[in-house]
């Protein structure tokens, strides 16, 4: 696999997206399509109109138009271009891996690694491609979405013939090579669309971008900041945002923060806080570029935050600094927000980016910040699928324009983030989500999850399957190596969710309970579907112990078509699960369904049957003799005087005849774990 990316042409990428829509109704892998209707209300900006205020930030999500594409299929309406400069494609000096994204985000790379007319070319193409599947498919208005062009990092490379191409060709592209090259090709395939005509292609905008947003490097001056946001307001004719960093704070601030929240481990000194933009010159440069935009009826605004700049400490990067974002970064943006409001007495238009995520969205367009860009949250399980939920949050987010930042909303976020669990890193280590074998050379097919798992069930096609609504296809995928998908999915230890990848970003998915939802739905259908196998011919097992382990092991036999019978010394089956743990934990009727799908492929069983001896059963004609018995035997607990009950002992007769238990008043549990939960006051009968 290539690290280096290769645009396609139009065609093709139109190819590509027709085929995959029409097979599977899927736009570059995102299923979950959103859709707005034209009528809807939009929010005003720049002049334009958008059906939702989000979208990836100026980054690894926004490079190709692939990229664009696909986060407008999952509700995207905002898109902000990733940065270019003169240094760029092969020249840019980027090693790789250049992101780390296991909890909070790291970055070595700060602008596109195209070349700036590939990169030019990608957003036409999007922008085109966008303009035409809007329409066709009923995605939202064609007029619903913004796309925001970014630029860095100094006067002398924006005012460079390359960069100056750039920006023109964003403001009308209809002289390009790559508009003519999209609108030509729409032209001769009209007969591919149900909704599109000559009239339409010929009069979408060529005016893709009104907008830029400003990034800066650490340390650049304020009088550079000033020059370049007034060369875009005056010379370009932009609505501008200026881009800036959270060193605003200043150092004691921010160690204190992010050591407060448990992430200690951060290195950093001061340097930068010393060299970036102070607050005191940001406030009276903001004011001044605000009046100047003002005068020249331009919008005008800041855009919360770039990243962080950290030590590479521990390896995770090649380089020495990179650089921080995702959820250890918002109380540090959301910080900057409270302070530049407060300054401007909510009027100055602020755009968000640092930490933003569908768990602060709503609070964040509540205070009237918005646009909202993320990155992070991308990187993480599900992709630009993630901005499904984002999309429904927002919907319906009106049509009024900019009214200014609620700054005490803004200060409760400020508090709420010192507070809240999400943003606080946990002191309990995260197990490795590394496996313990040699991986396949494309290792996104091996999930560390079924590697978890000790049977290694194949976990991600029945989440896929139940997520689907398919229950009857998920338990048949579970019972391929798992017969007892009741008891599992109540009580099995989910060794599985240790190892899921989610586990690093919010919590892991709730495997268990997806395999138990598939069995409460889907028993009675696979039930009728179950008969026995065709009778192998020179086997007859016996099966010793009519616990989980005997009852599986009847299960797979009679599968395989092999004559078995379980001997259970007790009346009824389930071993310790029916036997011992308690019935909060697990009830009868589980354990009964398991042991009816091993009866429906053919196992017998035999209760209140003694068993002595394996060569009794070898006398009575059985070939092959499994003793599965269960794990009865007691441990001990070493006391200097006096005896100890053994739990399961106790938790047996609990269970079978708790008003036959003398303990006393006063009862010592040792042991802090679930079987010491279920002796505790759950368990216990009342004293008397």
């Amino acid at each position: 696999m290539s690290d280096r990316m290769r645009p396609i042409p139009f065609g093709q990428l139109m190819d590509w997206i027709i085929e995959e829509y029409q097979t599977y109704g899927s736009i570059f892998g995102v299923s979950k399509l959103v859709r707005h209707a034209e009528d809807e209300p939009r929010l005003p900006l720049f002049g334009e109109r958008m059906e939702a205020p989000f979208g990836p930030a100026a980054g690894p999500h926004t490079q190709l138009a692939q990229n664009l594409i696909a986060a407008y299929a999952a509700g995207s309406r905002f898109f902000e271009l990733k940065t270019v400069q003169t240094l760029d494609g092969e020249d840019l000096p980027v090693a790789k891996p250049c992101i780390n994204a296991q909890d909070e985000c790291y970055n070595v790379e700060w602008s596109t690694e195209l070349r700036v007319p590939e990169a030019y070319d990608e957003y036409v193409k999007a922008w085109f491609a966008l303009k035409l599947l809007s329409r066709e498919w009923g995605l939202g208005s064609p007029d619903g979405f913004i796309f925001n062009m970014s630029v860095g990092y100094d006067l002398e490379g924006i005012k460079s013939p390359k960069i100056d191409a750039f920006i023109e060709g964003l403001k009308n592209a209809e002289n390009t090579p790559v508009w003519a090259e999209c609108r030509t090709w729409a032209l001769e395939h009209l007969g591919r669309f149900q909704k599109l005509d000559a009239r339409y292609v010929e009069e979408i905008s060529p005016r893709v971008c009104t907008s830029i947003t400003l990034s800066t490097l650490h340390g650049c001056p304020p009088q550079e900041i000033e020059r370049i946001a007034t060369y875009l307001l005056t010379e370009k004719g932009l609505n501008t945002f200026i881009k800036c960093n959270p060193t605003l704070l200043g150092y004691e601030y921010a160690r204190e923060t992010l050591d407060a929240l448990g992430f200690d481990y951060i290195a950093f000194d001061d340097h930068h806080f010393k060299e970036d933009l102070q607050f005191e010159d940001a406030v009276p440069m903001i004011g001044r570029l605000q009046a100047l935009a003002d005068g020249r009826g331009l919008a005008f605004g800041v855009k919360l935050t770039n990243t962080f700049p950290v030590d590479i400490a521990a390896g995770e990067l090649p380089g020495n600094e990179m650089y921080m974002s995702g959820r250890s970064l918002f109380p540090l943006t959301v910080s900057v927000a409270k302070m530049l409001s407060k300054a401007f007495d909510g009027k100055l238009r602020i755009s968000y980016s640092g930490g933003a995520d569908i768990t602060n969205v709503e609070k964040l367009f509540a205070a009237g910040i918005w646009p909202i860009t993320m990155a992070t949250t991308l990187l993480k399980p599900g992709g630009y699928q993630r901005f499904t939920q984002i999309a429904e949050r927002l919907r319906g987010c009106g049509d009024q324009p900019f009214a200014g930042v609620n700054t005490a909303k803004v200060s409760e976020y400020v508090e709420d983030a010192m507070g809240d669990p999400y943003y606080r890193k946990p002191i309990k280590p995260l197990p490795s989500r590394k496996m313990k074998k040699q991986v396949p050379l494309v290792d996104c097919f091996a999930a560390p999850c079924r590697a978890g798992c000790p049977i290694e069930q194949d976990i991600p096609a029945y989440l896929r399957l139940a997520g689907e609504g398919r229950h009857l296809d998920a338990l048949r995928v579970i019972t391929e190596r798992n017969p007892l998908p009741f008891i599992t999915g109540t009580i099995c230890s989910h060794r599985c969710m240790d190892k899921c990848t989610r586990n690093f970003y919010e919590d892991s998915v709730h495997i268990r309970e997806v395999k138990l939802e598939a069995a409460q739905n889907a028993y009675d259908e696979l039930l009728k579907e179950l008969r026995p196998a065709a009778p192998a011919k020179g086997k007859k097992v016996a099966v010793v112990g009519g616990g989980p382990a005997g009852i599986s092991a009847a299960y797979f036999l009679a599968r395989a078509g092999v004559p078995v019978t379980v001997f259970e010394r007790k009346r009824q089956l389930g071993g310790i699960v029916r036997h011992v743990i308690p019935a909060f934990r697990i009830p009868t009727s589980a354990i009964e369904k398991d042991a009816a799908l091993a009866r429906a492929v053919g196992a017998r069983f035999e209760l209140g049957a003694e068993i002595g001896s394996a060569q009794e059963l070898l006398d009575r004609g059985y070939t092959d003799v499994i003793l599965a018995t269960g794990a009865w035997k007691p441990g001990k607990l070493p006391l200097e005087y006096g005896g100890a009950m053994n739990v399961i002992e106790f938790l047996e007769r609990c269970k079978s005849d708790p008003d036959g238990l003398s303990l006393g008043e006063n009862v010592v549990v040792i042991g802090g774990g679930k079987t010491g939960d279920e002796g505790g006051p759950a368990a216990l009968p009342p004293p008397g």
